[in-house]
């Protein structure tokens, strides 16, 4: 049998008043109209029970579901067959309280539509864990290939897909593989579009400062596309993120910044207008070899195009030239990338921008705004990189440098004094060698004993034990590697000045030694001219 109840909606204004209003909806099970003549008699009764009446309603946002015993309950139902019966006063109250401990668990039905999540009770629809709790198992090495390239780990992760490492089975050569997938392309504006140009136009490049593109995969079963492209160590940005003062000497900018213009003049000279030039796309090699990746937004000019016009400009935005800022329709493609590549220089250097803004509209007010003025303290670090980069980051398009006054500008043909030790490129997953991901893997699956199989268990705590010993490690290194060079340059410096002043003293002692054999010699001969001149007459004793 089912029993319901007419949810209505109670409003208390005081001890001696109760005024009680039906809900706009209420369902019945029988679909007769008794339950709700019945309700109205309720609503009677109430006005009629004085100031000793009490009412316990339910609330409408609970509803009373079947009991299982609810044909046994005398209070409530009274003979099988009858209709159900309304209490009042303490009675109902009192039923109502061993109802609930009885069956909480099947009167409480939330209303979606008036929840207040605010005043919600969370702990009894979520179960927390601590986090201490949690135990992580250790996942196996489960060699995979792809037609003839044997994956290893994550190198890196952008938004058009994954990078890993590879190894190639034939010739044993390391390589990057690019997993992309059509459905992560699909919600990317012209992502598909960008991926078939990058490819197209990686196909015509061959360049040492350009990274190269060797195979193309495809499998229309999983929707994925494979890029395997030459390997990379790291990054220009991971190097500067790893940085201390998130900068790198001035020898060694100028020197990714000459492969740099290599590459970028090799490109322009290909019609190919890169639009994203960044820390972030430039790569390195394992003998530091600069790599131009990600040709993602990259435009090749028509062969016969009267000059590098550009119509789209999708790069980042910091790096952004005030032309695509302010909005215009048209500009030069490869001022672009000289913009660009200027900006790059000075974040290499200083590890800051030439623009900031709260957000990417006061960013872009900022760098549309006017010429940029190089601050004085650039000056003193070096006037000859200021003077460079100012050339690069002229307002005016046509003002701004090309390619071979870069090439004749007098910090570029002039290195910098090497001072301080190089930044190194970061380790890779705790390994400053950045030893191949792939040989796990080979291991795993050549020499894998039934002791290796065990299930390795471990905690967060364990994790954030290691990478915090990690990171203290590295640190530590660091630090002593500092302090060696500084020990270095002290040591050296001290050296100098040690042989500098002994020599001078040699140089002074010999002076005095000289002044004085030539007093002696002069006051030989003044003795022997005054006895031999003066005193010619005079016989020697």
């Amino acid at each position: 049998m089912t029993i319901t109840h007419v949810a209505m909606e109670v409003q208390v204004k005081g001890h001696d008043q109760v005024a009680v209003t039906p809900p706009p909806s209420t369902t019945f099970d029988n679909g007769d109209r008794q339950s709700r003549h019945q309700g109205r008699n309720l609503e009677k009764s109430v006005a009629a029970g004085g100031d000793s009446s009490t009412l316990i309603m339910a609330n409408n946002k609970f509803h009373i579901d079947t009991y299982p015993n609810a044909e046994e309950d005398d209070h409530f139902c009274g003979e099988k067959g009858r209709e159900p019966q309304f209490l009042h006063g303490d009675e109902a109250a009192q039923y109502l309280l061993e109802e609930q401990q009885t069956h909480h668990h099947q009167v409480t039905w939330l209303d979606i539509d008036n929840l207040d999540l605010a005043t919600l009770d969370m702990g009894n629809m979520f179960n927390r864990v601590d986090s201490a709790e949690i135990i992580y198992q250790q996942k196996k090495k489960n060699i995979k290939m792809v037609g003839k390239y044997v994956m290893g780990d994550v190198l890196g992760e952008g938004s058009y897909g994954k990078v890993k490492e590879v190894l190639d089975s034939e010739n044993l050569c390391r390589r990057a593989v690019k997993i992309l997938t059509r459905r992560k392309l699909r919600r990317i504006p012209n992502g598909e579009q960008n991926v078939q140009r990058e490819i197209k136009l990686l196909k015509q490049l061959k360049h040492k400062n350009v990274v190269a593109l060797l195979d193309v995969l495809y499998n229309d079963e999983k929707q994925k596309m494979y890029l395997i492209m030459e390997y990379c160590v790291g990054g220009l940005q991971e190097m500067l993120d790893n940085a201390p003062e998130k900068k790198i000497p001035l020898y060694q900018a100028h020197r990714y910044f000459r492969q740099l213009i290599n590459g970028l003049e090799y490109l322009h000279g290909m019609r190919v207008i890169h639009k994203d030039i960044k820390p972030g796309n430039l790569l390195l090699t394992l003998d530091e070899t600069l790599k131009i990746s990600d040709f993602g937004v990259a435009e090749q000019l028509e062969l016969f195009a009267p000059d590098d016009t550009c119509t789209t400009g999708q790069g980042s935005p910091a790096f952004q030239p005030p032309e695509i800022a302010n909005g215009l329709e048209s500009f030069s493609g490869t001022k672009v990338d000289i913009w660009s590549s200027g900006v790059t220089l000075y974040n290499l250097c200083t590890g800051k921008y030439p623009f900031d803004g709260d957000n990417i509209y006061r960013l872009l007010e900022s760098i549309g705004r006017g010429q940029w003025e190089a601050p004085d303290w650039l000056y003193k670090l070096d006037e000859k990189l200021a003077v460079l980069i100012l050339g690069m980051l002229q307002d005016n398009p046509e003002e701004r440098y090309s390619i071979q006054q870069i090439r004749q500008d007098p910090w570029f043909i002039s290195a910098p004094e090497e001072k301080g030790p190089p930044i190194p490129i970061p380790p890779l997953k705790s390994d400053k060698y950045r030893r191949s991901t792939v040989l796990p893997y080979l291991d795993a699956y050549h020499y894998e004993t039934d002791r290796d199989l065990e299930e390795v268990y471990f905690t967060e705590h364990d994790l954030n034990q290691e990478l915090a010993r990690k990171a203290a490690a590295a640190a530590a290194e660091i630090k002593a590697q500092q302090q060696h060079n500084s020990f270095a340059t002290m040591a050296a410096s001290s050296s100098n000045y040690h042989n500098a002043q002994s020599c001078s003293n040699s140089a002074s002692h010999h002076t005095k030694e000289k002044k004085s054999s030539s007093l002696k010699r002069r006051a030989k001969k003044l003795t022997s001219c005054i006895s031999v001149r003066k005193l010619s007459n005079c016989r020697p004793s």
